[in-house]
């Protein structure tokens, strides 16, 4: 890591001057944002040290997950810890920070819980994005920092405001999976039971309704806007995150559950259409990749995929080779199914098993499926895994695709 100070503000800032620094941080907020060459700008994470501590480190955005990258540093005679990054300016990031993180007993946890139960929002940043709590799951709330730089894109379907269409949350049970979950159908402003049939989506990690991607919302927007039809959305809740991960990477058992014990009865209950022209089945990361692998399978119910951050580079156990759903595709005579497949400039990290990264797994899919005549719409933004990206940019993927 290099001692050289980036950031022309702390560059010439005086350590008696500190408490007056601080006091423009406040007003100002964090990250600190200035311009660098070429249009890029310099990004500074803060943490103001008001006890001494071995390290800081910053958990997200472009610090990503592990020291030494991770780690701020500290301004001699101060109290002041900085990280800074030269990004471009239209970055959107969510992070979390840790003292006393490097050698702790959390550092060497396997847990998810128990690894990130000492992180905490930055306290100079008044902007957040909130896991609410989930007591079906266990779950406790959790805010989280967010930066957006000032030319993130802008992220107009996300505030209240148009007729509301109505939430129903059900419990169903599946004799293919041997389990139960929540399902949430959604229904716009206006439908009724003798309406004719309406387009349908189907969405995975259906609980993130719950807050972090406000869907009924979204729709409602988009909807009265006239930007997407009415439509019916199917949202299916994923359980506890290793039922998850068993279940939506390329699994078809999850795949049957869904054509043939869940579809027949939502359309028991609501007028929803057997086009697939008029059916997009979508998700994030795993969620992408199992909306790819149903299209794959089933495009006589699925003519329409969103994939956000799909996690491509996947392979079952046992294979020498990675993504395998890329391969199917490859393998296989081009289906009737269009494509939105979106990836992070930021995902570009190592994935499980040394595949890959999301980035680059998400190209190679793009240029296969173009080069077997599937339409695709294909987008990358600047930002990484997350929700706080995701939330934006579905709303893209439903307007090119409705």
């Amino acid at each position: 890591m290099s001692d050289r100070i980036e950031s022309p503000r702390l560059q010439e800032l005086d350590p008696a001057r500190t408490a007056e620094f601080w006091t423009e941080v406040a007003e100002q907020g964090t990250p600190m944002v200035e311009p660098a060459p070429d249009g890029d700008v310099w990004l500074t994470f803060l943490y103001r040290s008001r006890e001494p501590v071995s390290d800081v480190s910053v958990f997200g955005g472009p610090a990503g997950w592990d020291p030494p990258a991770n780690l701020m540093q500290h301004l001699a005679g101060t109290d002041v810890w900085y990280l800074t990054f030269r990004v471009r300016s239209d970055l959107r990031c969510t992070y979390r920070l840790a003292v006393d993180d490097v050698g702790s007993t959390a550092a060497k946890a396997e847990d998810w819980t128990e690894r990130t139960a000492h992180w905490f929002a930055d306290p100079l940043n008044p902007a957040t994005f909130v896991y609410p709590e989930d007591e079906e799951t266990g779950s406790h709330e959790t805010v989280i920092s967010l930066a957006s730089l000032p030319d993130a894109p802008a992220q107009p379907w996300l505030v209240p405001g148009a007729d509301g269409g109505e939430l129903v949350q059900y419990r169903h049970r599946s004799e293919i999976l041997g389990n139960e979950r929540r399902i949430w159908v959604y229904t716009p402003a206006g439908y009724t039971p003798d309406a004719d049939p309406l387009p349908l989506l189907v969405l995975f990690d259906g609980d993130t309704v719950l807050g972090p991607m406000p869907m009924p919302t979204i729709l409602d927007n988009l909807i009265e806007a006239d930007r997407v039809p009415p439509m019916i959305a199917v949202l299916v809740d994923s359980l506890t995150q290793e039922v998850r991960n068993r279940e939506l990477p390329c699994g078809a058992p999850f795949l049957e559950y869904l054509t043939d014990e869940l579809l027949p009865w939502v359309r028991e209950r609501y007028r929803i259409t057997t086009d697939p022209a008029r059916t997009i089945v979508a998700g994030q990361s795993h969620g992408g990749q199992a909306a790819a692998f149903a299209a794959l399978r089933r495009p006589d119910l699925f003519g329409n995929v969103i994939s956000q951050s799909g996690s491509f580079w996947w392979s079952p156990d046992g294979e020498d080779e990675h993504e395998w759903l890329t391969r199917q595709y490859a393998e296989a005579e081009p289906r009737r199914v269009r494509f939105w497949l979106e990836a992070g400039l930021q995902e570009v990290g190592q994935t499980p098993g040394r595949g890959p990264s999301i980035l680059v797994a998400n190209r190679h899919l793009r240029t296969l499926l173009r080069s077997k005549g599937y339409e695709v719409q294909y987008s990358e933004f600047n930002g990484g895994h997350d929700r706080a990206c995701w939330r934006g940019s579905i709303a893209d993927a439903l307007i090119a695709l409705s």
